[in-house]
């Protein structure tokens, strides 16, 4: 490396270390882990300012689902900044008029109005809000205002959406948080039955899932889990919302991952792969029934009363037209499922080692979770250091971390859908020796 190309890079580090605030990150160890710089990105392979390629199996963070680099999405964009950059969508804008149509066409059952906005966390703010308003209008002389949302499951950063979350390290320096929120087991349906009874269901309006907790750990549901969850809204007229944020446009091997279980949901929550993250966009998505709850004369004050400067922004409307129309086309979601059960399957052999004491996942959504010989949890470090392994020879994996208070001890593997059978191979063959060397 050059010197002049030295200067530069240490430059950026200087001013980076002197004046940004990364999230999640202890910045008085800043010199030492001598953060990497990102220049570009191609397909699945993300270059630094050194000149290094890697293989980006993570998707940057759960959301590059057609890859980088895509000219289409850069046309896109380029063209509607020129006719039109932004104006507010208390009027129409053709972008988010036209992706309307199109999420409404492809979700299940009659999820068919859309509320856009910035990110995963601002729609389930929405979803929060439109349900709890929903029960005010619906249910006047009740109090219905509780939610039941599942302990692991991650639902944003917003005061709502984090209050909904069910990981603490996440939430504990912010509390007191927004009251009303009831967590139960992940996986035991019967907890919620309990929970019900318990509260009260008059004072209850939904309970909020993912299908596959993302950032919890990626945690399936048992196969009938989710038929009882509808089963027990229905029965006490509650509102279903899905979080499919991470899951969402064919993460999972299918377009939305409710198809798995054929979750007809109330609500749906989408971002992430929305755009592919080429730009900030998420939408709430609600049922007719819930959408005509907010119906009524001016002088009733039923609408929805939440305005979002960025929401239904033209600009970035263009680009999640420009990235579904790859995704259709190129039926990633197909890509998705072969290529993630071929990796799926390659992975679940690392069980047979002491260090590995479950592979589970979806298409590309996978989560290897890690033991010491004892069998209690890997610890943190020793979990760090093989995704710095992996990163050293060229990989980029995550880490589920503030989830719960004990070792961080699960890595995930969630690449672009684009993934080939020869880089998935590489994947599993690069984890698969460093988890047999005694390097940690």
């Amino acid at each position: 490396m050059n010197k002049q190309k030295e200067l530069v890079s240490q430059d950026y580090r200087d001013i980076d270390r002197d004046h940004v605030w990364h999230p999640i990150f202890q910045h008085q160890n800043l010199e030492q882990a001598n953060l990497t710089i990102f220049e570009e990105a191609q397909g699945t392979t993300i270059t630094d300012v050194d000149g290094r390629k890697y293989l980006d199996a993570y998707s940057g963070l759960w959301n590059v689902n057609i890859g980088y680099g895509r000219q289409e999405i850069a046309d896109a964009v380029y063209q509607q900044m020129r006719k039109l950059s932004y104006y507010p969508h208390s009027q129409i804008n053709m972008p988010a008029t036209l992706l309307a149509k199109q999420l409404a066409d492809l979700l299940p059952g009659n999820l068919n109005h859309v509320y856009f906005s910035n990110s995963g966390s601002e729609a389930n703010e929405t979803a929060i809000k439109i349900a709890r308003q929903y029960g005010y209008q619906m249910y006047p002389r009740q109090n219905r205002y509780k939610i039941i949302s599942r302990y692991r499951g991650y639902h944003g950063f917003t005061y709502g959406a984090m209050s909904a979350t069910g990981q603490s390290p996440r939430k504990t320096a912010f509390e007191p948080l927004v009251p009303g929120f009831n967590h139960v087991h992940p996986t035991c349906v019967d907890e919620v039955i309990r929970t019900i009874r318990w509260e009260g269901a008059e004072t209850i309006i939904a309970i909020i899932a993912e299908p596959i907790i993302g950032g919890g750990g990626v945690i399936l549901p048992p196969d009938d889990y989710f038929a009882k969850l509808r089963e027990i809204c229905d029965q006490h007229n509650l509102l279903l919302i899905i979080d499919e944020v991470i899951t969402g446009f064919g993460r999972t091997g299918v377009m939305f991952a409710c198809e798995h279980w054929d979750i007809q949901p109330d609500i749906i929550t989408l971002a992430k792969g929305v755009t592919s993250g080429y730009l900030p966009l998420s939408a709430c998505v609600t049922t007719t029934e819930v959408f005509n709850a907010f119906l009524g004369d001016s002088s009733d004050k039923k609408e929805f009363g939440q305005v979002c400067t960025y929401a239904g922004h033209p600009v970035t409307c263009a680009a999640g037209l420009a990235n579904i129309k790859i995704l259709t086309e190129e039926r990633l979601w197909e890509n998705a499922a072969r290529v993630g059960s071929h990796l799926l399957e390659k992975l679940k052999s690392l069980q047979n080692l002491s260090i590995v004491s479950e592979v589970r996942g979806k298409g590309l959504m996978i989560g290897i979770e890690l033991i010491e010989t004892n069998q209690d949890n890997l610890e943190t470090m020793k979990t760090n250091t093989i995704v710095r392994l992996m990163k050293e020879q060229g990989i980029l994996i995550g880490k589920i971390s503030y989830v719960v208070d004990e070792p961080e001890n699960i890595i995930f593997i969630a690449p672009p859908l684009i993934l080939t059978q020869g880089e998935a191979d590489r994947i599993f063959e690069t984890l698969r020796d460093i988890l047999t060397s005694n390097d940690f």
